[in-house]
């Protein structure tokens, strides 16, 4: 990948000389009922250190302003240069050239779109109404950079990553909005009241500790097989019932999420969804896009909660370097064989997926869970080159990806995070490789039913499978594809 390379003229127009990366939202959060909830803590987890509380009328605001430029890893090879509010990109060589300025909360002002750029270009802006610009965004071909405009043209963080609020009350449901624009007013947010019912089922789960001999630890796959198999007092009311498991003295929780299709009388499949950093099961549970899937079929899916510990943005995953200090491998395996106890789950059918750090965790369980997940779908995250280093899975495991080219997050061309906690992931293309080897993949990859890229020739017959979105950001999977892909795939 060739890069952009940032260069200052001069004359740059002195009332551009202090610039600030910018966000602000306000809102009213209310009950489901309508009423407005005073008291609730709201915070973003991609920005750390703010907070604040909504008022008695449920009313908030949240706003952010650095000051600084943020720096990023570069992409395509250019000039870029800023003088007398004419800019000029030299060494450029593209098919499609689309330059856009913004002001100081991402509002585009002016766009232009060029094609079969080669040598140099130039936009004044003196002809546009964009004369307060702020930021140029440059996409060449699909390689995006984005620059702030001062004393020095700085290079920014591609896409700088939208902000996601997190609102939490003690007697609701946490609740997760991404914002979808650097500016929004008059959000409406609505929080659930938390049910009696869950809070019930966590002290169930966490004095019931008389689990069976045979349950805690199967000794073969032949008594897991017959554990499954037996579905006797195994059914269980439809609802999200939040439950517990101790690990290494720790309360370790988790949503049972069981479908209104789900009777008991037949062992079903079993899908672990894993939240973002700085998410959580409810959280994952309202954004996922495989639930919707797997409800109509009975399945049973499980949305854990991770833990802080090496991250200032809240909950993640220990996926290595970041971003938690509990073993979640551990954590995983207790909490499938807690709910194996209680619903009746079909052990060659148990699938991992996840959304950004829960897809990078969804990844890292692949290498260390092979003999639990019969396959993975992780999204928007890769494995990073410390997991990666000592990945050894006990057998082939079949896997899907999806990512989005245009990712702010986890770059689709992968290298260091830009978050300053240690993730340096492989990229899409270089996991996409990692897992052809691992699973010992011949020839070349095609394009399946789906346009996605495929290795079909691997071996035991599992798959690898990379879906790429063009010009897609920091998305959930697709369930609608992900989740026929998982349930063709049952443990050796």
């Amino acid at each position: 990948m060739t890069m952009f390379k940032s260069m200052a003229f001069a004359g740059t127009v002195a009332a551009l000389s202090s610039l600030s990366f910018a966000w602000s939202i306000d809102g009213v959060v209310s009950s489901k009922a309508g009423q407005p909830l005073s008291g609730v803590k709201i915070s973003s987890f991609n920005y750390a250190g703010l907070e604040t509380v909504s008022a008695a009328d449920g009313k908030f605001a949240l706003s952010y302003d650095d000051g600084v430029g943020l720096q990023m890893l570069k992409s395509v090879q250019a000039h870029v240069g800023f003088n007398h509010n004419v800019i000029t990109i030299s060494g450029i060589k593209a098919q499609t050239l689309t330059v856009s300025v913004m002001d100081a909360l991402g509002k585009v002002a002016f766009s232009r779109t060029l094609h079969n750029v080669f040598g140099l270009a130039t936009f004044d802006l003196n002809k546009t109404n964009a004369r307060g610009a702020k930021y140029i965004r440059i996409n060449a071909d699909g390689n995006r950079d984005t620059y702030q405009l001062g004393k020095n043209v700085t290079l920014m963080k591609d896409g700088d990553p939208l902000p996601t609020i997190m609102f939490t009350k003690d007697g609701y449901n946490n609740f997760t909005y991404t914002m979808k624009s650097f500016t929004e007013s008059n959000v409406q947010i609505t929080m659930d009241v938390a049910s009696a019912q869950q809070s019930s089922s966590s002290q169930a789960i966490a004095s019931s500790s008389s689990a069976k001999p045979e349950s805690s630890a199967a000794s073969s796959s032949s008594a897991k097989i017959e554990k499954v198999i037996n579905c006797t007092g195994k059914t269980y009311q439809a609802g999200d019932h939040k439950m517990s498991v101790n690990v290494d003295g720790k309360n370790r929780t988790f949503i049972m999420h069981v479908p209104s299709a789900y009777k008991g009388d037949k062992p079903v499949p079993l899908v672990v969804d894993y939240h973002p950093i700085g998410g959580s099961g409810q959280g994952q549970l309202q954004g996922t896009t495989y639930k919707s899937q797997t409800d109509p079929e009975g399945v049973i899916s499980l949305y854990p909660d991770g833990t802080g510990g090496k991250s200032m943005m809240g909950a993640g995953w220990n996926v290595g370097p970041c971003c938690s200090n509990d073993d979640d491998v551990k954590f995983s395996r207790e909490m499938i064989k807690s709910v194996e106890e209680k619903v009746c789950i079909d052990t060659k059918r148990v699938y991992a997926t996840g959304f950004s750090m829960g897809g990078g965790m969804s990844n890292h369980v692949a290498c260390y869970m092979s003999d639990i997940y019969a396959a993975v779908a992780p999204a928007a995250m890769d494995l990073n080159k410390t997991n990666s280093a000592t990945c050894n899975p006990d057998r082939p495991i079949s896997i899907i990806m999806f990512r989005g080219t245009n990712d702010p997050v986890c770059k689709y061309q992968g290298g260091d995070s830009g978050f300053n906690d240690g993730l340096n992931f492989l990229g899409a293309e270089g996991n996409f490789n990692f897992w052809k080897e691992k699973n010992g993949c011949s020839g070349s990859p095609s394009k399946n039913s789906n346009g996605c890229n495929e290795y079909s020739n691997c071996k035991d017959g599992t798959k690898v499978v990379l879906c790429t979105k063009q010009g897609g950001g920091h998305d959930q999977g697709d369930g609608k594809i992900g989740w026929p892909f998982l349930k063709s795939f049952t443990l050796p």
